[in-house]
């Protein structure tokens, strides 16, 4: 397999903590997103979108972050990123797209840029636009720790799952941009369980070749 990504980019993250979850190797393509290599033709034929993360597993092509985890978690079932039960599977799916669908897009470079560049916002104000929805993102993740199945070491129970793929890259960013985490104790505690785990730390943005 072969993971386009850039090691900033918290999609990619996602895609690189599955992967070390479950034990799997894979060939790394460096895409450096404010270089705009995403734009390069090269790129663009492996995804029209101009985005990262993109697996090639064998010709398959694949894009969007949580589509990929879920294909990874279907063709290589063990160790599984769901919980067994519906109820269990859709609040892990709910948990992970309130990060992906609500507060990631808000937060995407391109936005950001887009804000700074086209519209002249001020740095400041940047900061302060990407501070002000990832941190009522998080409150409500963590309101929403407490609504499904009991959360134990992790999101749900003792094992991590989608939710926690997802939480780890938000929590890297957030602390990037300074953003104050003290009202989520919850979501904290998770977060340091998934980073005492080798997968969760090799996929860590420092540890990428293209982080240098």
């Amino acid at each position: 397999m072969k993971l386009y990504g850039y090691f900033r980019s918290s999609s990619s993250y996602r895609v690189r903590i599955a992967l070390n979850l479950k034990g799997l190797s894979y060939e790394y393509a460096a895409i450096h997103l404010p270089r705009n290599e995403q734009s390069d033709p090269a790129f663009l034929a492996v995804n029209p979108n101009a985005l990262v993360p993109v697996l090639d597993d064998e010709g398959t092509t694949l894009a969007q972050s949580l589509a990929i985890c879920e294909y990874l978690d279907e063709v290589f079932p063990e160790p599984p990123l769901l919980p067994k039960d519906a109820r269990g599977r859709a609040h892990a799916r709910a948990l992970a797209l309130s990060i992906a669908c609500e507060i990631h897009p808000l937060n995407n470079l391109r936005v950001l840029r887009y804000l700074t560049q086209d519209l002249g916002v001020a740095e400041e104000s940047k900061d302060r636009w990407y501070r002000h929805w990832v941190e009522a993102g998080l409150a409500a993740f963590e309101a929403q720790l407490g609504q499904g199945p009991q959360s134990g070491r992790f999101c749900i129970g003792e094992t991590p799952t989608l939710a926690d793929i997802c939480l780890v890259p938000q929590i890297f960013n957030a602390q990037r941009f300074q953003c104050d985490l003290t009202p989520m104790p919850r979501v904290m505690r998770i977060h340091a369980a998934c980073m005492e785990l080798d997968a969760f730390q090799r996929a860590a943005p420092s540890r990428q070749p293209d982080a240098a």
